[in-house]
C-alpha cells in the first residue's frame, strides 16, 4: 500500500472508527489495562506510532504513562488528542509515517504497533525500514510491541469474508453494520480488503431500528499477511532481541503481540 493510499483510508475513516467496536471506550480502556501489565508498572515514556484515533494511545495515557501518538491520518492523530483530553488525558499527536519517524535516538521507553497496522507495508524493505525507526528511538532494553491478525491462522485458511458486526450508538443511536471482504493476491500472502460499514439515515426507522433506511461507506486496503515466525526474523535483523509472541488468552489483548527489547 503506498503511503497516500493508506492515509487516504484512515482519513475517511477517523470519524467512524470508533463504530468498529460495539462499545469503543470499554475497549480503549481494557486494550490499555492490557498493554500497561506488559510495559510495567512505573511511568513510561511511550509512542504509539500507529495510534489512529487513540484506542490504545488514549488507554496507556490514562494508565499514567507519557504518551506520544503518531499516524499517517493527520484527521486520525487530531481525533486522538480530543478523545484524551476528554477524558482527562494527555496525549500528543502528530502525523507521520511510521517509516520516517520525527523523533531523536534513545528518546522512548516502548513504541507500541498495534491493531495489524504493520501490516500495510507491503514489502520487507518498507517492513524493515519500519522497525528499524522503532529501534532508533527506542533507548536500549527498550520495548517493542506489535500486533497483528493471526495470519499464521489465516493463511492456512484464506478467508473471503469477516463475520458482520452491530455497533449500537449511545443514548439510543442507530445501529451501524460493518463487515470486510478479503480478495486473496495469487501469491497467497497479500489481500485487498474491502470495508463497508452501513450507516443509518437520520429520521429513518423505528425505536428498535425496523425500517431503517441504509447509506453504505465502503473503503479498500491491501494488506500483508505476514506469519508470525517472519516477522520475528525481520525484528531481530533491526535490532530487537527476545523476540517472541503472547496471545490473546495469555494477555488479554485482542490481537496476538509480538514483544521484543531492543539490543
Amino acid at each position: 500500500m503506498t503511503e497516500t493510499s493508506a492515509a487516504r483510508f484512515y482519513e475517511d475513516l477517523a470519524d467512524d472508527y470508533h463504530r468498529l467496536y460495539a462499545d469503543w471506550d470499554a475497549s480503549l480502556r481494557r486494550q490499555g489495562a492490557a498493554l500497561d501489565a506488559l510495559v510495567g508498572p512505573e511511568p513510561a515514556t511511550v509512542l504509539d506510532c500507529s495510534c489512529g484515533i487513540g484506542t490504545q494511545a488514549v488507554g496507556l495515557a490514562l494508565r499514567g504513562h507519557r504518551v506520544v501518538g503518531t499516524d499517517l491520518s493527520p484527521r486520525a492523530a487530531a481525533r486522538a488528542a480530543r478523545e484524551a483530553a476528554r477524558r482527562g488525558a494527555v496525549l500528543r499527536t502528530a502525523a507521520a509515517d511510521m517509516r520516517r519517524l520525527p523523533f531523536p535516538v534513545g528518546g522512548f521507553d516502548a513504541v507500541v504497533c498495534a491493531d495489524n497496522s504493520l501490516p500495510h507495508l507491503l514489502t520487507e524493505a518498507d517492513v524493515r525500514a519500519a522497525l528499524a525507526e522503532m529501534r532508533r528511538v527506542l533507548r536500549p532494553g527498550g520495548l517493542l510491541l506489535v500486533s497483528t491478525r493471526p495470519y499464521d491462522e489465516l493463511l492456512r485458511d484464506r478467508p473471503a469474508s469477516t463475520p458482520p458486526q452491530v455497533h449500537q450508538e449511545a443514548g439510543g443511536g442507530g445501529r451501524t453494520v460493518g463487515f470486510q471482504l478479503w480478495h486473496w493476491h495469487d501469491d497467497g500472502e497479500h489481500y485487498d480488503l474491502e470495508h463497508f460499514q452501513l450507516l443509518p439515515e437520520p429520521g429513518t426507522g423505528g425505536a428498535d431500528g425496523a425500517g431503517e433506511e441504509w447509506r453504505v461507506r465502503v473503503r479498500r486496503a491491501t494488506y500483508w499477511a505476514l506469519g508470525r515466525d517472519r516477522l520475528a526474523a525481520l525484528a531481530a535483523g533491526a535490532g530487537f532481541t527476545g523476540a517472541r509472541w503472547r496471545f490473546p488468552e495469555e494477555t488479554g489483548f485482542f490481537q496476538p503481540l509480538l514483544v521484543a527489547r531492543a539490543a
